[in-house]
């Protein structure tokens, strides 16, 4: 989930920074953005709206947990409780679990999941030599990280800041390069699984207004996306008529995003053709281990992990989304207000988030609400409903 405070604080920069003069953008700039103003529309209307989905994201204040853990004669290596980030950390958490499985110089390794994490741990183990069996309930696309949001979010609601240990702030960033540098080999790919689209943060106020606004109160959440400035672009301003939002400003930016169909699709594969197998199996409590031949286990049950491993440090944060019709031309994303909105090659993501970083948070229901999708469509349609032309 692309949560408020990352997407309209990231980049930020002094007006100088962002090309702006006293009187405004600069001529050399004014002329670079003014291809924002001829974006192509979003098509907004409930009949476009083919489905509603809600997903629980495995929020941990201590953040992930990765470590091993000895169950009976089993080894287990938990790989679960990203939060909002697990598309993006994943394979840097894989890589970490995977190295904490190594340290037995095991010659296979059993997962439990078929998510993102146990995919990308799946890929990882195998790359690393060993053969792999996944054990799940329940594959693409009836998981719950098929219905994420699909945007690069390595700090959303991954941790509470006054729980986390003095070192997770470096573990967190290793986790985030490492998926950041595994997620661009897939750019080119047939499909678009992962590309860098546009995003835009609507406001009425100036860079100068927003600098001297008042910091938003502090959540206590991670915040953490600092450490990454090196590989993140910085938002630069539209001014009124170089776009076409309602709002005085739009800020751009750009941000990989995840086409988790193909995504998912093209993961599996590559792990069925290296020869990993797939077996379905439900477990219940932490003995039904003792049914698998493998004497290590990569545990990556995300959410289930709560009730599986006994885990109430897991808490849901719950989000709802809206999908609306695929649009040719349409790759970009938008947030205005409380929704995001991001348009991918599966579908254009249409999502309430809320005011601050507890929207959702401890909302364990995951039935959908045909009734607040709805509206969110309608806001959508407002955003993009034509306007008279200025007299």
């Amino acid at each position: 989930m692309m949560d408020r405070r990352s997407f309209l604080g990231r980049g930020m920069l002094g007006a100088g920074a962002l090309g702006l003069s006293a009187g405004g953008p600069t001529r050399a700039a004014s002329l670079l953005l003014d291809r924002d103003s001829h974006i192509i529309p979003i098509r907004a209307s409930i009949d476009r709206m083919f489905r509603v989905t809600v997903c629980l994201r495995p929020f941990r204040a201590a953040g992930p947990r990765i470590e091993a853990e000895e169950v009976g004669r089993k080894l287990v290596i938990h790989n679960y409780g990203h939060g909002g980030s697990g598309w993006s950390l994943s394979w840097g958490s894989a890589a970490v679990a995977v190295g904490k499985a190594m340290e037995v110089s095991p010659k296979e390794v059993a997962v439990i999941g078929a998510g993102a994490m146990g995919l990308t741990a799946a890929l990882t183990a195998q790359r690393a030599g060993l053969a792999v069996t996944i054990y799940a309930k329940e594959q693409f696309p009836d998981v719950r990280s098929a219905r994420a949001t699909g945007t690069w979010s390595p700090d959303s609601r991954v941790a509470m800041e006054k729980d986390v240990d003095s070192g997770f702030g470096d573990r967190w960033e290793s986790m985030a390069r490492t998926s950041f540098a595994a997620f661009q080999g897939f750019l080119g790919s047939a499909g678009d699984p992962v590309e860098w689209t546009d995003r835009y943060a609507l406001s009425d106020l100036s860079p100068v207004q927003r600098q001297a606004a008042p910091p938003e109160e502090a959540t206590g959440f991670s915040r953490l996306e600092h450490r990454l400035h090196d590989i993140t672009p910085r938002s630069q301003p539209l001014g009124p008529g170089e776009h076409p939002f309602p709002t005085a400003f739009a800020y751009r930016n750009s941000s990989l995003t995840f086409n988790v169909a193909d995504l998912s699709r093209q993961l599996m594969s590559d792990f069925l053709i290296a020869g990993g197998k797939v077996v379905p199996m439900t477990f219940h409590e932490p003995n039904d281990i003792m049914k698998l031949k493998q004497k290590v286990i990569i545990n990556c049950t995300g959410y289930g992990a709560r009730a599986l491993w006994k885990d109430e440090s897991v808490i849901p944060v719950r989000g709802q989304i809206a999908w609306l019709i695929p649009q040719a031309g349409v790759t970009y994303g938008v947030y205005h207000k409380s929704l995001n909105i991001l348009a991918r090659r599966d579908g254009i993501v249409v999502q309430e988030v809320g005011e601050n970083d507890w929207f959702g948070y401890n909302d364990a229901n995951e039935t959908p609400d045909r009734q607040a999708a709805e509206t969110s469509v309608r806001q959508v349609a407002e955003l993009f409903a034509p306007r008279p032309a200025a007299a």
